[in-house]
């Protein structure tokens, strides 16, 4: 019983952690990606706050915190509310598949948890879209509620395949297996695959089409500001850094404690804001004929290539 209870409060310590270093995280990579965003604008970014503009993010939290409340007319206030919430703790259950040596969530079967835990993102979108009572914001929402459902099938699928090769549902055994080989180098087209529907899933750019400023303004999340939009926000890039994290994991072969993971992770980071600065928004159609009619029989190929010519000779070899 004694044991029982320190596990479990050390499992909640852990996760107040998570949650302070999620948000300090963020904090600090939209400051980063702000820094690389001028440097490619050839410009400079924040400076001006702290020594080389360090404090900018928390004085950007200050100035949306201590905005002015507002509601917009005929919205449904309790949903309108409760939707932001929902998407933020989305977003932090999702980071509790990190492999901390106590953490309750830290099971054989995660990664069907977290699967599970991603899909639930777009009743919040929806919600979100529905609530403000804005045609802006409902187009922005089934926009992403369409793109995010596409690419879930596709991300779903190619991570299945990783968990079927090794046998497991669980995240953490892909390190044992990718001890003696870089998994980079055995799944390269899934990577990609994976890369790609990872960026549509979390509307990043090229595929940030539910924020298409040139017509939908700011596309779900139109009528949200001030601590509203702050949820919104930690949200969206606490999922971006979770993403970045599980490539990170899966691929490079090292252990979450070695620093040139943490080096490969930033590494990947800079990745999405070069791709940010470098391609234009791909057309809505383009997006779900890419999902539909090439990325999908991609991947349901690269399945059954990895099945016969490595799954089942591992196994015949096995029982040999």
């Amino acid at each position: 019983m004694l044991q029982n209870s320190h596990y479990i409060i050390s499992s909640l310590l852990m996760f107040i952690l998570v949650i302070l270093f999620i948000m300090v995280s963020v904090a600090f990579f939209t400051l980063f990606e702000r820094k690389m965003m001028a440097l490619f604008h050839y410009r400079k970014g924040p400076n001006k706050i702290g020594i080389m503009g360090l404090m900018q993010p928390f004085s950007d939290a200050m100035k949306l915190l201590s905005k002015e409340f507002f509601l917009p007319f005929m919205s449904n206030f309790m949903i309108y509310m409760l939707s932001p919430m929902f998407m933020i703790i989305i977003s932090i259950m999702m980071w509790m598949i990190y492999p901390f040596l106590t953490n309750m969530l830290n099971f054989k079967m995660n990664t069907l948890f977290f699967l599970c835990i991603m899909s639930m993102g777009v009743y919040s979108l929806m919600l979100m879209g529905w609530s403000s009572n804005s045609s802006f914001s409902m187009i922005g929402a089934i926009r992403s509620i369409a793109q995010s459902i596409s690419y879930e099938v596709i991300f779903t699928i190619t991570l299945l395949i990783m968990m079927c090769m090794i046998n497991s549902l669980k995240l953490n055994n892909l390190l044992n297996y990718s001890k003696y080989l870089m998994l980079l180098i055995l799944f390269y087209p899934i990577m990609m695959i994976l890369l790609i529907s990872m960026l549509a899933e979390i509307n990043r750019t090229p595929f940030d089409l539910s924020e298409g400023e040139s017509e939908l303004v700011s596309g779900f999340n139109v009528e949200y500001g001030e601590s509203k939009f702050t949820l919104i926000f930690l949200s969206e890039y606490a999922t971006l850094l979770l993403m970045m994290y599980l490539i990170t994991m899966i691929f490079f072969s090292l252990n979450y404690l070695n620093i040139m993971f943490y080096m490969l992770f930033f590494m990947n980071l800079f990745l999405i804001t070069w791709i940010r600065m470098t391609f234009p928004r791909i057309r809505y159609d383009m997006l779900m004929f890419i999902c539909w009619f090439f990325f999908l029989p991609l991947t349901l190929i690269n399945y059954m290539m990895y099945l016969f010519f490595i799954k089942l000779p591992m196994e015949l070899l096995f029982l040999n």
